[in-house]
Formats: C-alpha cells, structure tokens, sequence
C-alpha cells in the first residue's frame, strides 16, 4: 500500500453526518466521527504512522485497481483484478434518514470475488482524536472494540479477527460468488453493542442503501448533455450536507495541501455562508427544493441569532450546527500529507471580514418562491434590519472572497456582492411587499455600482481588477455576469473576459489570482482553481463564445478523478491538490454545466 497515494486515487462513502475517504487500494485513509468535523480517527492520509487506517484488501496486490460508484448511488466499488481472481470492496454507510444528530455511525465493508479466488487481509489500527489518544482493544473472535476517549468503535466480522497489539488483523479466503463483511460502528463509550452481521443482513443494507439513493436522484429535473457527471456532483453535494441542519461542507478533508510540501494546508469541514448560499440556486435548478429551504433556514437562523448584538450580522463560516467559534490549532505531531505541514484544525479565516457573504447571503434567500413564502416576519425583520446596517457599512476595506492573509483592501469582488446584497433586498421587498427602507437601500445600491464602475476599473489592463488603485486581474468577478451586475456582452466585460484569457488563463485551466502580483501573505504557489475554470465556462457561455466554453467544459471532465470527484485545484502536471472533493467545486461544474446547455440549446434553436 502506498504511503500516500494522489489525492485523487479516493472515493467518497458517507451517510449525511459524516462520511470517509477509500482509496483505490482498499484503504480507509481518513474517517471523522460522530460528525464531519469532529477529531478523526482514520487519518493516514496526514501521517501514515500516527493517523490510522481500516485496510481491506487482497492480501498480495497482483495486477490492477479499479474504482467505480455502483450508478447513481454513494455506494463504492473497489475492483482487484489478478491472473488468480478478481475480488471486490464494497464500501458504503446507511444515511441519515432522522435529520437528528446522533453519536452512531456506521461504515460497511463487504467483500467478494467475482472470479476466481481471492484472500483478502484486513488490518484496522483506529487513532482516536487525530492520533493524539490512546486506545484500549478487547477482541472476541469476531468482535473487537476499541475504546477511545468518548468514544467506542465496534468492529464486527463474519470471519475471525486475531490482535495485533492493540489494533486488529485478519485474513479470508474466498471463492467465486462468495462474501464476507466487516461492519465499523462507533458511538459514545459504553453505547449498545451492535447486533453481529450476517450475510442477509449485508445484503439487505446494500440493497436498503442503493433504493435510498436511487430514490433521492429521482427528483432531479437535469435533462443535459452530461447527466452523470451533474449528477455524481449533486451526490457529492448531498454527501457533504449535514443532514440535521441542512449546512453544507466546504469539504470532507482538513490538511490537504494547494501546494505539497507548502503551508498553504487548510480546513474545509465548516461551512462557508459563501458556498452554501450559491448552492441554493443550483440546488433548485435540478429540483431538489428540500435541501435549498434546509440551508436558507440554517442562514436565516444565523441572522435571528445576532438580533440585536453589536459587531457585524454574520460570520464568513460556521460549524454545521451553527456555533461560530472555530479556533485554529496546528497538530504538530502530524507530518502532513507527502509533508505538507502545518496540519490545522480550526479556521482562522472565520473571524475575517469578508463583505461579499451579504451578497451571497441575499442571492440565496431571493432564489425562487418556494423559499421566499416561506420565511417567516421575524426572519424578514432580521433580514431588513441587515440589509439597513449594510446600506451604512458596506464601504470598508476586508480580507475579500480568497481570505488573504495579507491585509485588507477594497477589494472588488466584495463590492460587487455588496450591490448583489442591496439588489435582491429590494427585489424581495417590493415582491412580497415587506416592510422595508427601499430609498436608503436603492441609494446605497446605486452608490456602489458607480463606485465599482469608477474605481474598480483598470485602464492599463482595459478590465475590472481584484481590488481598487490596483492592475492586478481576479477571476472571481467572472461572478459579475451571473449576478447581472453586468451584461454578459457589454464590451467592458468583453474586454475584461480578454484579459483573464491572457493572464489567468493557462490551458483552459484558471488561475484565481497571480500572487506574486497580488501578495496573500503565505508562502509557495498553488494551483488552478477548478471553482474559476467553471467559472470561465460559465462566463464563455453567457458572452456567446460556445465553442471555447465547450471545449473547456469538456477538457476540464478530463482533470475529474476516476470517480468523478474534484478538489480544489489542478497541480502543473494535471495532479489534484487541495481538499477532497470540495463542494464550491461541484456547485460550479453544476452551474456551468447547466448554462452552457441552456446556450447550446438556443444556438440550435437558431
């Protein structure tokens, strides 16, 4: 087994709480429970030797690795083919069907051979609390408990389980159409122990488990040209989404580098007011309206909750239940993925001012009547009396959409959300005859766009800039269409569309910014943002320019992992670099791939 294999050699298994991370080797290389950011207790993939893993897997690799998603499921198949047998892992979770948090998760792991004969090894060496706690271990035959700090994890088998100090090992051998299972369940110390798996009841989880997903995907309203790549996206946006609250991740992972080697190492398992408000719209866009109110409600919660408080309304991200304080702590006995350390838990990003969630905050709430109608006076109170401090607050410099760590400045892009934010307060307000200050917010609305028209505005560059007095070209204004603050044709945004084409632009893939013309205040590069590639699909779309949007459309399918996931960004040499897979990612691809069928579609119509 690899020490740490690519990033992109995983697939994701979850049940709408938490979820884990299988490699392409059989490896369960990062599992955090009871919830998605909670301290882990498989996290190989940041320390081989102190992060633990749950392998199940032939016991001597011979020939190939295949991975593949059982269709339109979150169910994950690991294929070894051999000269001997071909044998396969099953992993999946039962979800969340409650919406209610609870201590119980539990990860199945189903092993057969399909051909011939296969032996397979399993070795679990669990780490409690990053690799930081100790763990006890009683083993009975088939049953072994790991007792952590809190917390216990059942692992239960349909084979016998022998020790290894404090972890567990185990082999089986088996022949064409036979299976055997490893069932991992944890909950708080001293909870009920797990009834034992039988093979019935594996195949009746397998079979409960791929109707549930079947079920879920049936509501969407997709008829484009690349059904299962929007569809393995909106999977992974609900595998991200924490059930009991409707809070999306930014991602399953902590520590993934931008750069390997760098310090540019992060954790993404919080949620962003940003991502998740752009969600909503494509979220609605393919029909699935439950999940899109889930999340409004959770952001209009987070408003009611600084009724009245001094300081600003809302936060730049949370924990998935809504609490607002995320320290960040290094983990220093961690070397870090391939020894990109620092590892952090945490987010010190959360306490920056980045103005451009207002906007975002407001795109979401305004996205459809079947979300509008629904918000109830207190929730539009809370909204009109932010919408009536941000009318007095929105000019001022902040850290921006990419939470440099360089100072603030008057950054476009924020503005450009500052008008959003201005914009569909009024729309609301005038459709659903609210209650509202709409001369104060037209006149504040107003003053910025004139402001951005004047300041954000480059003559050397002939485009609209990151920030104000600068040259220096941000792809996150290729929001500027999307959000209607421009035409998608105006000549000033044809012009800017033409210089991100020679600055930022690399291969089809997108640079967000050039950091050595725009200092972030960290150290090392990083690479492409596969949020902007998207991004710039979009924007060709809308600016009429088809041929380059599909063509770009179809080359960036080509950086998706074997599975069809995404991270953050694409390394020089086509390598995923950054958290996996991230949400903000999937969301675009969505959103591209829905505007440039709607382009296409016009075009043929002609």
């Amino acid at each position: 087994m690899d020490r740490y294999p690519p990033i992109s050699e995983h697939g994701l298994v979850g049940d709408l709480q938490t979820a884990a991370l299988v490699s392409s080797q059989g490896v369960v290389d990062w599992f955090a429970a009871p919830r998605f950011d909670s301290p882990s207790i498989f996290a190989a993939l940041l320390d081989h030797d102190r992060g633990g893993y749950f392998q199940l897997a032939p016991e001597h690799p011979e020939g190939t690795c295949k991975q593949l998603y059982y269709p339109d499921t979150a169910i994950l198949v690991t294929r070894f083919m051999s000269p001997d047998g071909v044998g396969e892992v099953v992993d999946f979770m039962p979800p969340d069907r409650t919406r209610v948090a609870t201590d119980r998760h539990t990860l199945i792991r189903l092993a057969r051979v399909v051909r011939g004969t296969v032996t397979f090894a399993l070795d679990c060496r669990p780490r409690f609390d990053y690799g930081r706690a100790e763990h006890s271990l009683g083993l009975d035959k088939d049953t072994a408990v790991f007792r952590g700090p809190g917390i216990d994890a059942h692992l239960q088998t349909t084979f016998p389980l022998e020790r290894n100090g404090q972890d567990v090992r185990a082999t089986v051998t088996l022949r064409d159409g036979e299976s055997a299972g490893a069932v991992f369940t944890v909950c708080a110390s001293g909870g009920a122990v797990p009834e034992p798996p039988t093979t019935d009841w594996l195949a009746a989880q397998f079979q409960d488990v791929s109707g549930f997903w079947h079920q879920w995907l049936s509501q969407s309203r997709y008829r484009g040209r690349w059904p299962e790549l929007v569809h393995r996206s909106v999977i992974t946006l609900k595998l991200l989404t924490y059930a009991p609250t409707g809070a999306l991740i930014a991602a399953a992972t902590t520590g993934l580098p931008e750069q390997v080697g760098g310090e540019r190492n992060w954790d993404y398992r919080f949620t962003w007011v940003r991502d998740g408000s752009l969600s909503v719209r494509t979220l609605l866009n393919l029909g699935f309206v439950e999940e899109a109110t889930a999340f409004v409600h959770w952001l209009v919660d987070r408003l009611k909750e600084r009724e009245g408080q001094d300081g600003e309304p809302l936060q730049t991200m949370y924990r998935i239940d809504g609490d607002p304080h995320l320290p960040e702590e290094t983990l220093d006995h961690l070397e870090g993925y391939r020894g990109s350390a620092p590892v952090r838990i945490g987010n010190g990003a959360a306490d920056q001012l980045q103005l451009d969630i207002y906007g975002e905050a407001l795109f979401a709430v305004s996205q459809g009547r079947e979300l509008a109608q629904q918000a109830t006076h207190r929730g539009w109170t809370a909204l009109a009396r932010m919408l009536d401090w941000f009318a007095d607050s929105w000019d001022r410099p902040d850290e921006g959409i990419w939470e440099t760590r360089g100072g603030r400045r008057d950054f476009t892009y924020s503005r450009v959300m500052s008008w959003v934010a201005l914009d569909h307060g009024m729309q609301l307000a005038e459709h659903y005859r609210r209650p509202a200050d709409l001369d104060k917010w037209r006149k504040a609305r107003d003053a910025v766009l004139e402001q951005v028209m004047e300041r954000g505005w480059s003559e050397k560059e002939k485009a609209f800039v990151q920030y104000y007095g600068g040259d220096v070209l941000d792809a996150s204004l290729l929001f500027m269409p999307l959000v209607r603050f421009v035409a998608p044709r105006d000549p000033a945004w044809l012009s800017t569309l033409d210089a991100m084409d020679r600055k930022l632009v690399s291969d089809s893939l997108v640079y967000r910014y050039d950091p050595a013309a725009s200092p972030d205040g960290l150290r090392g590069a990083e690479g492409t943002f596969s949020l902007c590639t998207f991004l710039y699909v979009d924007a060709l779309a809308r600016a009429g320019r088809l041929p380059l949007a599909r063509y770009t459309f179809e080359k960036m399918q080509t950086y998706a992992n074997h599975v069809g996931l995404f991270s953050e960004e694409v390394g020089p040499s086509g390598e995923q670099l950054g958290n996996f897979p991230q949400a903000f990612t999937h969301l675009s691809l969505i959103m591209a791939a829905v505007t440039l069928d709607k382009a296409l579609d016009r075009e043929r119509e002609r």
